[in-house]
């Protein structure tokens, strides 16, 4: 009787290489879209909420604007409305559906980003707040 040779059924697999030079070992990966959904919406709510607005004082016909702090209530609607505002704005009259530009605003609202209208509203509440103190 003749032995039989048995091949392997998978072949080793070869080093995976990025460009065909580097290992992909090193490589790192920080993109906003692998965290968890709901950390992103809580953290673009608390990013886009205004700290402290201003508000109207009228005594004997003149009217002034005194600077407050925002209940913490107040936040998270006002941080709501903004970011449903931006999206809203942003998918006017563009090919984007409502959809992209909802996550683009909270993606960046989550991030701190300037491009986000609710981060850009927020900081000209505080910065008018801030002048009337």
């Amino acid at each position: 009787m003749t032995e039989w040779e048995t091949a392997p059924a998978v072949a080793e697999t070869p080093e995976i290489k990025l460009f065909g030079k580097w290992s992909t070992d090193d490589v790192q990966i920080n993109d906003i879209s692998l965290q968890n959904p709901l950390q992103v919406l809580v953290n673009a709510i608390i990013n886009s909420g205004p700290r402290e607005d201003s508000t109207r004082i009228g005594r004997a016909g003149t009217v002034r604007r005194q600077a407050v702090d925002v209940s913490p209530l107040r936040r998270v609607n006002q941080a709501i409305w903004l970011l449903c505002t931006g999206a809203r704005e942003a998918a006017f009259r563009n090919i984007k559906t409502i959809a992209e530009c909802l996550a683009d605003e909270l993606i960046n609202a989550a991030k701190g980003s300037s491009n986000s209208y609710a981060i850009k509203k927020k900081d000209e509440l505080e910065r008018v707040a801030k002048s009337n103190r």
